[in-house]
């Protein structure tokens, strides 16, 4: 005879609901726009520090450092360590609340750009880089975790919209200082490096002393999690560690080493794309709650395939800016991952998988500036030409996303599968 498993005591049931009851409101009312408002902070803290580093690391290090095609390849591999090591981050969180280490490493990307103007070598530049890189990604892998943690799902994608134009609204901000400082007031890189990291850090500082500590949702697993239901997660996030490279490095490389577009035009291009992004976002957000990730994704692929071909060809500097500025936008789609995730993930999964993926994300993206950078001294066209490729491989990945996704129904494949087993029960 089996013995029938004992029940819970009657206080343990009430404490047990007492604690889903809470959790469930947890992310409501004040608390939720506390928690909005410290996203937000740290997003625009975020993107003042990470902007003035990524708007002018290309021609610092060409024209202070006299860097070729083969040095940034090298440094954005460099730059690309800390991202693959972002794995590790899941097990600070055993000890250290998400909020906290994400206001820790904030600062410490404030901190390596600030230095970065003070030390123009390669390795100057390369370890105050590695400062940079290290705040960024661990930075940003909390960030990610606690936005789809205290996100509802139901207004995530809006909200997710709105970080983005957020992260814009600072970025142009930032950029049109920049434009400013060096056309208009002269200053040098050192001195704009050093303003923007100090912003940064000083972003850290008020959402550290100006929001007390926010509930943390459902407990995070502290080991790391890899399931095979997440395993279209994990690819389409491989392939676009490896294509957001070609794009990060090597089309601002295009600009700058093919047809000499100097720094102040590099800033007001920067600009117009953050002017853009800031429109386009909101967007985004309702489109994918309407028509759902895998359409979003499809569209994103689908236009990045030509887009990285006619890199490959262009003999114009018109075109090139073109290119440049879809690229940049058909990127903005991206974040529809980030809500196909949130849609299939057990809620426990978020922060380990966050970590997880950075890592899967960057795997690719250590080794692609430093071989394509090989490439790109025999032919820099088959750069591009190999982004294409990247983007048809997340093409076809894209459609096997489920229309709605959710936990069992992660790709269309296991739909098949599910549909093919109800029809044909085991004896």
């Amino acid at each position: 005879m089996t013995t029938p498993a004992a029940s819970p005591p009657a206080s343990a049931s009430a404490s047990a609901s007492a604690d889903a009851t809470r959790d469930s409101l947890e992310f409501t009312g004040p608390t939720l726009r506390q928690a909005i408002a410290l996203i937000m902070i740290m997003a625009a803290g975020g993107a003042v520090g990470y902007t003035v580093w990524a708007s002018l690391i290309t021609n610092f290090a060409i024209e202070i450092a006299s860097f070729d095609g083969f040095q940034m390849g090298a440094l954005h591999s460099i730059r690309e360590i800390p991202g693959f090591l972002a794995f590790t981050a899941v097990f600070f969180v055993a000890v250290i609340r998400e909020q906290k280490l994400a206001i820790f490493f904030l600062a410490m990307l404030g901190l390596g750009t600030a230095l970065t103007g003070f030390f123009p070598t390669f390795w100057g530049i390369a370890i105050t880089m590695s400062i940079m890189s290290v705040g960024f990604h661990y930075y940003e892998t909390y960030a990610q975790s606690l936005q789809l943690q205290w996100f509802p799902k139901d207004r995530a994608p809006v909200l997710l919209g709105w970080v983005v134009t957020t992260t814009s609204i600072a970025a142009i901000l930032t950029i049109g200082g920049s434009w400013l400082a060096f056309k208009i007031f002269d200053l040098s890189y050192l001195v704009v490096f050093l303003v923007g990291g100090i912003i940064c850090v000083v972003s850290a500082m008020i959402g550290f002393g100006g929001f007390e500590t926010l509930p943390r949702g459902a407990v995070q697993r502290t080991g790391i999690v890899l399931r095979g239901r997440y395993w279209l997660y994990y690819a389409l996030t491989f392939i676009a560690g490896a294509r957001r490279q070609i794009f990060t490095v090597f089309a601002g490389v295009l600009l700058v080493e093919k047809f000499n577009i100097h720094i102040e035009d590099m800033v007001a291009l920067l600009l117009l794309n953050e002017v853009l992004n800031m429109a386009f976002a909101p967007l985004v957000g309702r489109f994918i709650k309407r028509f759902g990730e895998g359409r979003t994704l499809v569209i994103e692929y689908a236009g990045l395939i030509p887009i990285f071909i006619l890199y490959g060809l262009v003999t114009t500097p018109w075109l090139a800016i073109a290119l440049f500025i879809l690229d940049h936008l058909f990127f903005k789609l991206a974040f529809a991952m980030r809500t196909y995730f949130q849609k299939i993930a057990d809620p426990e999964d978020i922060a380990s998988t966050a970590a997880v993926a950075f890592t899967i994300n960057h795997i690719a993206a250590v080794a692609v500036p430093f071989v394509f950078g090989l490439v790109w001294l025999i032919s820099p066209a088959l750069v591009f030409f190999a982004g294409a490729g990247m983007a048809v491989g997340s093409l076809v990945l894209s459609m096997l996303i489920p229309r709605m996704p959710a936990v069992g129904n992660e790709t269309r494949l296991r739909a098949r599968a599910g549909s093919k087993d109800n029809k044909n029960p085991a004896a």
